[in-house]
């Protein structure tokens, strides 16, 4: 089943993003995992790099399977990233890197009271 989820962060954007639920694939010549978001109805292929998911998400190493792991686990914050990405260069496709994690507005509890 190919459910389509709502994107979890930037309600005010004019665009409508989405995630599917298929899985993402390890790029390893490159050292990304690629998946899919569709932006306005139109698929768009992003990634986010091996160093990423070992610096924010728990990747122990760069064991595909270790790799898929870590993206499962950080599954949610990695969409709400990528969609603050994909609203800020206008649905064109994005490589998450480990320093956009650290990005003010892009923190995990950003929206939340202290």
């Amino acid at each position: 089943m190919n459910a389509i989820l709502p994107r979890p962060a930037y309600e005010d954007s004019l665009m409508q993003i989405t995630f599917s639920d298929d899985k993402p694939t390890f790029d390893g010549a490159n050292l990304m995992v690629r998946f899919m978001a569709r932006v306005d109805g139109e698929p768009v292929v992003c990634a986010i790099t091996v160093e990423a998911l070992e610096d924010h998400f728990g990747a122990g190493s760069p064991l595909e399977s270790e790799l898929m792991e870590a993206f499962d686990k950080g599954r949610n914050r990695i969409r709400s990233v990528c969609a603050e990405a994909l609203d800020q260069n206008d649905g064109e496709g994005v490589v998450l890197h480990s320093g956009l994690f650290r990005v003010e507005g892009m923190e995990p509890d950003r929206g939340t009271a202290v």
